[in-house]
């Protein structure tokens, strides 16, 4: 046998004793397997507990327990879930958007106008000493001035409102409709145009009430403010900046009971209470939209929006509407029962500083031009004064979060109502009958 064989021979031996490549990489696949196994064993074994994967009770790991492996497999599948979610919440969003747009419709106001003209005169007339250095015609020498030329009608301001009756009654704020000279106009999303007729103004929130004529208009259905809870999601629909017509943004409730002063309106700055707060963008022109839950029932009234600050918005509870809408359609106006003071809410840190006796109830307390009891008002006709602190209304606490206005809203003109008053150290039961505020 010579070199050459005896080397093929060896390398026969070696093929024959030693695995070949491809048996190495088998059984490298099939240790790591084997190793993937029992390291998950032990993973779970040691993590199980914490994914509730473990015996009841956090015991060991018992991986042959029925249902396991789906257990796993719902683990892994969260994140699809959750965006499945994600996809439902929006599509939910998209028709409630949808179904709603249609009642949403800005409100115009319009009005006569000066119409200006600009023109130049000579200031010297006919003056010859002057016409020596500008001309006879006094082209040489001109000042401009302005005239009024007639009037015509422009838009002043707009806002938004939405549909709550077939009938056509839509509802607003009063700062959109404040103008008593102005005529209004009512336009939908899809061009068309209504005049407006003003049937109410509230005299204690900014509401107001219009009508249009006709009849089969789409209506937003609402809903109850009183169960809507901080980190609800809801969404806003208005004509942003008097521009863009029902503009959609979403957001959640991020503040409920909140009191606020309101500037902007044409009577002045107006003290707003019992609002909810949103993050949903509310922008100028959006006032008077609709604040919608996503079941596309109406929860508020989108009112105004703090300076300087991103994201806060204000809206008005929609059950304080439906009184309104309620009262207008039984009297033409919206009636509110009137007790007649003047308070402030007290709080335990005021209750302290002044030694008031109690700390919670409405203080009476004057203003600047404002008496704490309003003479010949029901609260005067029942003998309180100021100082005199009210802690109930029939049997209900007056608080921060229950204050005395809102309380006596539920009530209606005429009623008899019985106030638990503290004065001067002790404490007595008033009884007061409602009027009508004028």
């Amino acid at each position: 046998m010579g070199e050459q064989d005896e080397k093929n021979k060896n390398l026969s031996h070696l093929s024959e004793n030693q695995p070949t490549t491809r048996q190495v990489a088998v059984f490298t696949v099939v240790l790591s397997f084997i190793v993937s196994i029992i390291g998950t064993v032990l993973a779970l074994g040691v993590f199980g507990p914490l994914f509730g994967l473990g015996e009841e009770g956090g015991g060991p790991l018992v991986f042959n327990k029925p249902g396991i492996l789906e257990r796993i497999v719902e683990r892994v599948s969260e994140p699809k879930e959750i965006q499945e979610t994600i996809l439902r919440q929006d599509e939910l969003v998209v028709n409630i958007v949808e179904e709603a747009s249609p009642a949403v419709v800005s409100v115009v106001a319009t009005k006569d106008v000066p119409v200006i003209e600009r023109l130049f005169i000579d200031p010297f007339g006919d003056d010859p000493f002057f016409k020596r250095f500008f001309g006879d015609d006094g082209s040489g020498f001109q000042i401009p001035q302005l005239r009024q030329k007639g009037t015509e009608k422009r838009e002043v301001s707009s806002g938004t409102g939405f549909l709550v009756s077939s009938e056509g009654h839509v509802v607003t704020n009063k700062h959109v409709v404040s103008d008593t000279e102005a005529e209004y106009t009512v336009l939908f999303n899809d061009g068309r145009k209504k005049p407006a007729k003003i049937l109410a103004r509230d005299p204690l929130h900014d509401l107001a009430v219009l009508k249009i004529d006709g009849a089969g208009y789409p209506a937003l259905r609402f809903g109850d403010s009183s169960r809507v809870k901080t980190g609800q999601s809801v969404i806003a629909i208005g004509n942003a900046l008097g521009e863009f017509r029902n503009t959609v943004s979403v957001g959640v409730i991020s503040g409920l009971q909140r009191s606020i002063v309101a500037e902007g309106g044409a009577d002045g700055p107006e003290i707003l209470q019992e609002l909810m707060q949103t993050d949903a963008a509310i922008n100028p022109g959006n006032s008077g939209g609709p604040l919608l839950t996503l079941r596309g029932e109406v929860v508020g009234i989108n009112t105004a929006v703090a300076r300087g600050a991103e994201n806060i918005g204000f809206a008005i509870p929609v059950n304080k509407v439906k009184r309104a809408i309620e009262s207008v359609r039984v009297s033409g106006k919206i009636i509110y029962p009137f007790l007649g003071v003047r308070y402030a809410l007290i709080t335990k840190e005021r209750a302290e500083q002044e030694k008031l006796g109690r700390d919670y109830g409405a203080l009476l307390i004057a203003g600047e031009k404002e008496p704490a009891v309003v003479e010949g008002g029901p609260a005067h006709k029942a003998g309180l004064k100021a100082g005199d602190i009210i802690l109930e209304i029939n049997g209900e606490r007056i608080d921060p979060e229950h204050a005395l206005a809102g309380l006596v809203q539920k009530y209606q003109v005429g009623d008899e109502v019985t106030l638990k008053v503290f004065r001067e150290g002790k404490e007595m039961e008033v009884k007061v009958k409602l009027e009508e505020r004028k």
